[in-house]
């Protein structure tokens, strides 16, 4: 076809092959080339590049798909989620998610947990130790003074056992040992992720252990609403359901300090461009390089709530994000560099092109005890579980 149809949306020919990855991916006509990424023939890496032995386990790449044509990719090397495929507001899928086009990329040094599940502990403890039950645990300090994410080799370096439900469902698992990383217990983890018919990608965890230890699970898929590779999302529309953040000191610790949002550049309750006030004379945003700070939910229970909104203007994406959790970590892509060009389709991913919302209790919430608490115990079930809904305006 030549009609407007081929030139905005994909034929039916192309949707019989959703399974093999192929889609439409074309630039809507008068859409700026800065603000929209680059077109690709292929939307999501090929599964062969995905096929490898990584610490002795085989690695894959598994496909989510619903009755509406959205689809998730998924390896099992640290549960990551490597692409998702939502329409745009012209009928297009769109891949909202960075990530590599090959399995082996991820495991390079410096990778920033593109789409992994982050554990035992995401976000940052305090001088990489904590004391529990009157005993000091020391973990990697991976990150200046501190520890980040679980340390070098936590959740998101590990193969985890596969377990593709359904077309639409992954269950994936992982066991991680008694002290693995300076944690106590030998903790097992499922994290199952479930791509539904209304456009949402829903992701359960659910852990327990034999000692008590710290937990906090969270996703780090980094998001491009206008597509992984356009260049900023500082053109992004940001809502946070929070009246309060936790500032942080020059190495990213919480200082323990609940301050309120308003009159600050951290008042997202309305719809507000991220680059509106992102370079703002401000020292939490120079501690931080830009945004990268844990919000305080407005509702602080722990049943599904709405904690964010994100619209992509280019191709008109609403992201809606609830969560179990009492926090959400924005994070505006300050330390991409954009220096490789081993990004999906050899794109470059550069400085705050893509942005972060990680859901999770509080920040080195093991030293903070004015912190919701992290500690799981024996005969306790860890479970938490985070959802992003797309649609379109």
């Amino acid at each position: 076809m030549t009609s407007f149809m081929n030139k905005y949306f994909c034929s039916l020919a192309t949707v019989a092959l959703f399974a093999s990855l192929v889609g439409c991916n074309n630039t809507p006509a008068g859409t700026s080339a800065e603000t929209t990424a680059p077109v690709s023939d292929s939307l999501f890496p090929s599964p062969a590049a995905y096929k490898s032995t990584i610490n002795g386990k085989e690695t894959a790449l598994y496909i989510l798909k619903n009755s509406k044509g959205s689809m998730a990719a998924i390896t099992n090397l640290g549960a990551r989620l490597v692409g998702l495929a939502v329409p745009a507001k012209d009928g297009r899928l769109v891949d909202v998610v960075l990530g590599y086009d090959s399995v082996q990329t991820y495991m390079k040094k410096g990778e920033p947990y593109f789409g992994a599940i982050i554990g035992r502990y995401g976000n940052r403890i305090a001088n990489a130790k904590f004391t529990l039950d009157n005993k000091e645990y020391k973990l990697d300090q991976n990150n200046g003074p501190n520890s980040l994410h679980g340390g070098a080799t936590g959740f998101h370096a590990r193969v985890w056992d596969a377990k593709q439900l359904n077309d639409s469902t992954l269950q994936l698992s992982y066991t991680s040992a008694d002290m693995e990383e300076g944690y106590p217990g030998e903790l097992k983890t499922t994290v199952t992720y479930t791509l539904s018919d209304d456009n949402a990608l829903k992701i359960d965890y659910t852990a327990n252990t034999t000692k008590a230890t710290p937990v906090n699970l969270t996703n780090h898929a980094y998001f491009n609403l206008n597509g992984e590779g356009a260049a900023t999302i500082n053109d992004h529309e940001l809502m946070i359901n929070a009246a309060a953040f936790t500032p942080v000191d020059s190495t990213l610790i919480p200082t323990g300090v609940i301050q309120p949002v308003e009159n600050t550049p951290f008042d997202f309750r309305n719809p507000t461009a991220i680059g509106a006030r992102v370079d703002s004379i401000d020292q939490q945003l120079k501690n931080g390089k830009g945004y990268d700070h844990n919000f305080v939910l407005t509702d602080s229970s722990k049943s599904q709530k709405l904690a964010a909104t994100v619209f992509g203007p280019a191709t008109g994406i609403f992201m809606e994000v609830f969560t179990s959790e009492p926090g959400i970590q924005f994070y505006g892509g300050n330390f991409l560099t954009g220096k490789e060009n081993d990004g999906k389709h050899g794109h470059s991913y550069g400085y705050r092109s893509a942005l972060c919302l990680e859901t999770q209790h509080f920040p080195d919430a093991p030293n903070q005890p004015n912190f919701p608490s992290t500690i799981l115990k024996p005969g306790e079930t860890y479970t938490t579980s985070t959802t992003y809904k797309f649609s379109v305006k």
